[in-house]
């Protein structure tokens, strides 16, 4: 959607609901100034150490504001690459218990990407400073953006990843473009001193696969032509194949998953990436640049399940929050006083995206990382209200300790971190992180084990319908693109909310269709509504295009239900019309230029 639609509909939902995007102000994130939860990213300020992971939260505008609004200030945008007409199978994501997907790549070509990056930046720096969000914000402190690209150096070194590159550090000519597209109702904002300079260090995704050398010559690549600091992606195969399918299998009694032995043989070794770290972070401090690891990529393994259409998937959630964290352990015993971490005092700085939740955001955190970012927990029920609670539980650690060291000052992330590291060493552990693993391998086992992660979703005997329907809101709240909404029922039906569905947001990923309890797929049984006539017409399937004048165009298929029929255009119709109704009503405006 573009600006003045997303910005209407910030506008239309806040004064008719008392929220944006369908998240209500009760999980909005506002900072406790008793409380410094603030970290330094490669040398650039963040006020908190969470943030969406490099993935469907982290690839449109709204997306990225959601987060935001929950308390992310690190966000990983989702990784782009050369190959940027990408034709994912459907469905692409299993959330029903642990975590699977097969989708990989940003689904929007560069140079959409590079606006969409531009809009949640402008959109930030605009809602930080809105009025009505004053009260529910209060200081929102910096964010950073970290760019993401992958997969080989010839695709990053192509002239199209180049330019979106050379876009982030410099978006003058895109916030220009946009700034005169900003409606009515934020028409003070348009002449705002917007950040023109969104990123200026990457996360190099390496994938399964990418050799030893491919890797060194893509970060120096980065480091020497773009003046990027660098993060380097590592994945759960440096455990080798056989610790690896021990932990999964054995430990934590995944019989079911089928690590990909084949995958193991292809990735990088480990002996050879503790080289690898070491070469590439004096490479970078030569000159005058920062480096860090990120751990982990997803697992690979075989698709047995077959839920999703591919022969492999990578799975993710829980047990590879055991596994990342065991790879950290090694690590450490391999490098000491290298990492920057709490007792090893180094200048490698570590990211960490592996299974985080609020139950061990605050354990993963002791074990000093920067930041801990979250993807497969934002795909639960709750969705991006989840990360408000998280942050809340943080932030309860460290008034604790605050108040235990009669501090007069803020408590901070560090203090803490200190502090933890005080009491790991006194239980006869190395460091924080070997605390960490003894737990999640021992008496925390089963929060990762296969016997704490086999609840499905709830269920009820119902067939969905196009109208009518539990109401459960799951729809909303799994939707990592905030592609579904809700209009209260108009007097003659029986639910009280009705569901629709922005096609142009929906990337049909399955996730609806995993946590609906009744029978069917929401995001192609409820309306879908269409703004853009174009991608309407090159769609198939039942959809209502909304025209300037607020009429609408309908068009059925032979799968939609027969007592639906053309009626439904008339009841669309009416719940748009209704005082609640379509968010997009004041978006036909057209904007002083």
């Amino acid at each position: 959607m573009d600006l003045a639609t997303l910005l209407n509909r910030v506008a239309h939902e806040f004064d008719s609901r008392n929220r944006v995007f369908d998240l209500p102000t009760g999980r909005f994130w506002s900072a406790d100034p008793a409380v410094d939860l603030g970290f330094s990213f490669l040398g650039r300020p963040a006020a908190t150490p969470i943030g969406p992971a490099a993935g469907p939260h982290s690839q449109l505008a709204q997306n990225i504001v959601l987060s935001w609004l929950g308390g992310s200030r690190l966000f990983e945008l989702k990784t782009v690459q050369i190959l940027d007409e990408l034709d994912i199978a459907r469905p692409c994501i299993d959330m029903a218990t642990i975590g699977y997907n097969i989708e990989w790549s940003q689904e929007l070509n560069l140079e959409q990407s590079l606006t969409e990056y531009v809009k949640a930046s402008m959109m930030l720096e605009i809602l930080s400073q809105w009025e009505p969000l004053r009260h529910h914000l209060g200081d929102p402190g910096p964010h950073v953006f970290d760019m993401s690209v992958g997969y080989d150096l010839a695709g990053i070194s192509n002239e199209r990843v180049a330019a979106f590159v050379r876009g982030m550090a410099d978006a003058t000519s895109e916030v220009d473009a946009l700034r005169a597209t900003i409606p009515s109702a934020f028409a003070d904002f348009r002449d705002l001193d917007f950040t023109t300079g969104l990123s200026d260090s990457l996360t190099l995704s390496t994938f399964h696969g990418c050799p030893p050398e491919e890797i060194e010559a893509i970060t120096k690549h980065l480091i020497d032509v773009h003046d990027l600091d660098v993060i380097v992606k590592l994945n759960p195969t440096l455990l080798g194949y056989e610790t690896v399918a021990g932990i999964v299998n054995d430990e934590l009694g995944y019989t079911d998953v089928d690590v990909k032995e084949q995958a193991f043989a292809e990735d990088l070794q480990f002996a050879r990436g503790v080289e690898l770290i070491g070469e590439l972070n004096a490479y970078a401090a030569e000159r005058g640049h920062r480096f860090g690891i990120k751990l982990t990529n997803t697992l690979v393994v075989n698709n047995v399940k077959a839920w999703m259409p591919e022969e492999t998937m990578y799975l993710s959630g829980p047990p590879l929050h055991v596994l990342a964290s065991s790879l950290l352990d090694r690590l450490c015993g391999e490098l000491p006083g290298v990492l920057d971490l709490p007792g090893h005092n180094g200048d490698i700085m570590v990211s960490f995206s592996a299974g985080v939740t609020k139950d061990n955001l605050a354990d993963t955190l002791a074990m000093g990382v920067k930041p801990a970012t979250i993807c497969s927990d934002l795909l639960k029920p709750g969705g991006y209200g989840r990360l408000a609670p998280m942050l809340k539980a943080l932030t309860k650690e460290l008034k604790a300790l605050t108040k235990e060291m009669s501090s007069e000052g803020a408590g901070s992330l560090d203090q803490w971190r200190s502090s933890r590291l005080d009491a790991a060493r006194s239980d006869g552990h190395r460091d924080s992180v070997a605390a960490h693993v003894n737990k999640i391998r021992g008496a925390d086992v089963g929060r990762y084990a296969l016997e704490g992660n086999t609840k499905q979703p709830r269920e009820v005997d119902n067939e969905l319908e196009m109208f009518e329907c539990v109401a459960c809101n799951l729809c909303i709240t799994v939707c990592p693109n905030d592609a579904f909404f809700s209009i209260p029922s108009l007097t003659d039906q029986t639910s009280r909310q009705q569901y629709l569905v922005w096609a142009e947001l929906c990337n049909e990923c399955g996730n609806c269709m995993t946590f609906c309890p009744e029978n069917g797929d929401p995001a192609m049984i409820k309306p879908r509504l269409y703004t853009d006539p174009s991608v309407y017409d090159g769609r198939s399937g039942q959809g209502f295009l909304i025209g300037a004048d607020g009429d609408l165009t309908a068009r059925f298929d032979d799968d939609t239900a027969p007592n639906v029929g053309d009626g439904a255009t008339s009841v669309v119709l009416d719940l748009l019309r209704s005082p609640a109704g379509n968010p997009l009503r004041a978006s036909t405006e057209t904007p002083s230029q």
